[in-house]
This record gives C-alpha cells, structure tokens and sequence, in this order.
C-alpha cells in the first residue's frame, strides 16, 4: 500500500503487516529498504520483568511493550532501546546505536559478561546470598 504524502514525506512509506511496522525509507520512492522494525509483541513473553546482577548494581527491565531500560548504579536509564527475544536467545538494539544479545538459562540472563538474574527469583537469592 503506497500513498502519495507530499514533497517533505516522499521515498517513506510503512509497511503493515503481522502487526509489525517497519518503516522504509529511500531517495527514490521506487527503492526503499526497512531502517527499523517495531519490536511490540503482539502479547508479553516470559522474560518481561526486572533482571540484576547479584550485587543489585545493574538492573535491566525488559517491558512488555519490547523495550528495555538498563540502570547502572545511581544512573538511571543509562541505557535504553528495543530489544526481541526469540526462543533463549535475546537480541538489543540501543537507542545510541550499539547492539548486543544475551541467552536466558532459565532465571538467568547471560548478556556483556554479566549474569543477570530474574529479580526474586531462588537464582537470584542464591547468588546474593555468600558462599560457604
């Protein structure tokens, strides 16, 4: 579906389908090729919530909506982006244009080095508590 939308719109154009949007965009309106895809699933998948290190210092929570939120320490959102999560495996992509992956193993989150824990969870309790 292709729309007229003036000189300031032109080579853009969406493409809707599966209830995903990506938009395309091109010098000429008869070359286009996708520059980013909605990542809102159509319902929440079971690695929505808050993810942390064992220490607390990084908290990662992944939303519903297909967007992260990453505080570290005392900075809030320090990184923020989209991110999808396909079987157990998880791919980011930063509002500042980096990208990474990460693989879940159950209540854990292996992502940048980190091991990140599903907050609350015996994972993440047995990881704060010490080692004997």
């Amino acid at each position: 579906m292709r729309r007229s939308v003036g000189r300031s719109l032109a080579g853009i154009a969406l493409i809707l389908s599966a209830g995903t949007v990506t938009a395309c965009r091109s010098a000429s309106p008869e070359v286009a090729g996708p520059v980013a895809q909605s990542s809102a699933p159509s319902e929440a998948h079971q690695h929505v919530g808050m993810w942390v290190t064992a220490d607390g210092h990084i908290r990662q929570e992944l939303r519903a909506d297909g967007r992260y939120d990453e505080a570290r320490g005392e900075r809030r959102s320090a990184y923020t982006g989209r991110y999808e999560v396909r079987g157990d495996h998880i791919d980011y992509w930063d509002d500042s244009g980096f990208t990474a992956d990460g693989r879940f193993d159950g209540d854990v989150l292996h992502h940048g080095g980190y091991l990140f824990y599903r907050e609350n969870s015996e994972a993440h309790r047995r990881a704060r508590s010490p080692q004997s």
